[in-house]
């Protein structure tokens, strides 16, 4: 199978998960699996939020950011990946001057 994100749900979710500024993504979801295209520019975030029946891999594709994951900071930046495994908690900033554009999956388990 081949996902198209051209052809993906746009989405614009301010504010996600408490997080600051709007968190952009092109999302295909299968009801019970997300693969999206997310971009978050300067100053965004993604709050704060724990994986209760999911994981969630996110590779970096541009610009650079952080993850805040079970307590600890660590930057993130273009070819980085970060796990977070069911049961555990993290969020996404970006810090930097240009838009943080990433892949993500959010496997349901």
């Amino acid at each position: 199978m081949t996902i198209d994100f051209k052809n993906a749900t746009y989405s614009e979710l301010p504010n996600f998960n408490g997080g600051e500024g709007v968190f952009r993504a092109d999302i295909f979801n299968d009801g019970l699996n997300k693969i999206l295209k997310g971009r978050l520019d300067h100053g965004c975030t993604i709050g704060l939020h724990c994986h209760d029946t999911s994981s969630e891999i996110i590779f970096i594709l541009e610009g650079e950011g952080e993850v805040l994951h079970e307590g600890e900071t660590t930057p993130l930046s273009a070819g980085d990946c970060h796990y977070c495994k069911k049961g555990e908690s993290h969020s996404l900033r970006n810090f930097g001057d240009r838009p943080l554009i990433f892949y993500a999956v959010v496997a349901q388990q």
